[in-house]
């Protein structure tokens, strides 16, 4: 399979990138983690916002008719909401913020695994379509990843955990997003026709996490107050994927 090498490679960058940085972070002192992980939010929302906006939905709209690809991505957000209503997949980037209840922990691996999973699917889906597509994909998901594996980190070590038991925990829930992509390369190769929807559905759980998750957190006040710095990384996120789309 053509495609496999490339997908599996972007998938693996999107599921551990992320996660690796995010465990980096632990070494810094918690007063600098709070200055960095709001910088990293802003950006994860520019990069979710352009992935979904700028490559995601025009790529699917050239394959499929704009009202069905407007459904898939109404799917994707409605999908994404009931997922955060039912818990089965929580966020939380202010690690002083972070609620510990008994089955937090067990709902923190769960949920990430399901989320690494329908990750490595995008990454993939966008793989087989185009390489920049798939890049974009793998830099959004990445870029989202690091606030995410934070709040994951502060829960794991609240609930009595090493940093090593943390980190090998992570590590086995990130491992699904390789599951994810090596099942759409299988699904997607047996029926191509899927692949615009799957990138529509991608684009409403881009913009579900960016606008509904990430973007609130922004306008908290634990978070950063700084505008113009938030407005400028936003931007920064937005004008990579905006240089990535010019590759071809």
């Amino acid at each position: 399979m053509q495609g496999l090498p490339l997908a599996i490679g972007l998938s693996l960058v999107g599921s551990f990138a992320g996660l690796l940085i995010a465990a980096a972070l632990l070494l810094f002192p918690a007063e600098t983690r709070g200055r960095l992980v709001p910088w990293l939010v802003s950006y994860a929302v520019g990069t979710l916002l352009g992935s979904s906006l700028l490559h995601l939905v025009p790529e699917a709209l050239e394959h499929v008719p704009a009202r069905q690809g407007v459904f898939a991505l109404l799917g994707g957000i409605l999908t994404f909401f009931v997922l955060e209503k039912l818990v089965i997949w929580r966020h939380c980037h202010d690690e002083h913020a972070c609620e510990i209840h008994p089955s937090t922990v067990s709902l923190v691996i769960v949920g990430d695994a399901l989320h690494t999973f329908v990750d490595g699917v995008v990454i993939a889906a966008a793989s087989l379509v185009s390489l920049p597509l798939g890049v974009t994909a793998a830099l959004a998901v990445a870029a989202h990843e690091i606030p995410q594996e934070v709040g994951d980190f502060a829960i794991l070590l609240a609930a009595g955990h090493s940093r090593l038991r943390a980190l090998l925990l992570n590590l086995s829930s990130a491992t699904a997003g390789l599951v994810g992509a090596a099942a759409m390369l299988i699904f997607g190769s047996q029926a191509p026709i899927v692949l615009p929807f799957v990138l529509a559905f991608a684009a409403g759980a881009f913009l579900y996490v960016a606008m509904a998750d990430l973007i609130p957190n922004l306008h908290r006040g634990g978070i950063d107050r700084n505008a113009v710095r938030q407005t400028v990384l936003i931007a920064l996120g937005v004008g990579t994927i905006v240089v990535m789309t010019q590759v071809r």
